[in-house]
């Protein structure tokens, strides 16, 4: 829900900041050893889809911006 309300505003650097965070989130769970995380790893490795899956809809056809927006 949060992604697509980000997508519908074109909210991509709210995008970019969330996956950041998933992504440094994913890292930490992977070094944990002392717990069993694997049901936290799958919930945050599909957050990430769902976000990546954002960031392509708001991703801009060749052409039609800048191209330092998205370098």
């Amino acid at each position: 829900m949060i992604v697509a309300s980000y997508v519908k505003t074109n909210d991509r650097r709210a995008l970019e900041n969330l996956q950041t965070h998933r992504r440094k989130l994913l890292a930490e769970l992977q070094a944990v050893t002392s717990l069993d995380v694997a049901g936290s790893v799958e919930v945050v490795q599909r957050e990430l889809h769902v976000i990546e899956a954002g960031l392509e809809q708001l991703k801009p056809l060749p052409g039609t911006i800048p191209k330092n927006e998205w370098d």
